[in-house]
């Protein structure tokens, strides 16, 4: 099944029966596009998730997220994804006070979360309350499209067990795109080419050996 791209200022939905979710806006009684993208109804909601490679969020996944803002109660979280994701007082594994939250994480902090919830709206809940969810305090983090996650990961962790046992870094991939690593410097400067090549040939045949190769095998 075909799905409906849509470019910015697009009539997406009837506000008479529909309610303007992400990526989209009401005037008048029509729902618009705010953005290029495709086409999304959840309920009674209309939504345009971003073309240019996003994660696309599921319930269950581990992700690293960036806190945007801070609130008494919540963190709003970026995992990456073409909406932010809420993070409440209640899902992390200090023990706080309404108020207390900027003394555990503030701006700009990195943490490791899962996806606990996704709503009709796309709304997004992350909890901290299990493993190997932790705030982030060393290494470094690096980017690349969602999508190559599974080549980096390979069948079995084929290609991330290459990975640690040729440039003896520490790796953890969060399965919206951002990868933790650490290790000495040379070897996370090669980890990091070596994932950038992985990035970029992940459709071709005989990359496994390409990458061995690469990193000295």
């Amino acid at each position: 099944m075909m799905r409906e791209i849509v470019l910015p200022g697009s009539i997406v939905g009837d506000a008479k029966s529909k309610l303007p979710g992400k990526g989209t806006f009401k005037e008048g009684d029509k729902i618009y596009s705010s953005r290029l993208g495709i086409l999304e109804e959840k309920g009674k909601y209309v939504n345009v998730i971003p073309l240019s490679g996003v994660y696309d969020p599921n319930v269950g996944d581990t992700v690293i997220g960036v806190v945007q803002e801070v609130f008494k109660n919540a963190w709003i979280v970026d995992i990456n994804a073409p909406y932010p994701a809420f993070l409440t007082m209640e899902e992390v594994p200090w023990k706080m006070e309404y108020g207390e939250t900027y003394k555990y994480l503030r701006v700009g902090d990195v943490i490791v979360a899962i996806i606990k919830l996704i709503d009709e709206a796309r709304n997004i809940e992350i909890t901290m309350k299990s493993k190997p969810c932790r705030k982030i305090e060393d290494g470094i983090i690096i980017e690349i499209q969602p999508s190559k996650i599974p080549r980096v990961i390979g069948k079995n962790a084929s290609m991330l067990n290459i990975l640690k046992r040729y440039t003896k870094c520490w790796i953890f991939v969060g399965q919206n795109g951002r990868i933790w690593i650490k290790g000495e410097d040379e070897n996370v400067n090669l980890l990091i080419k070596a994932l950038r090549k992985i990035e970029k040939e992940a459709h071709t045949f005989g990359l496994t050996e390409r990458i061995i190769k690469m990193l000295g095998g």
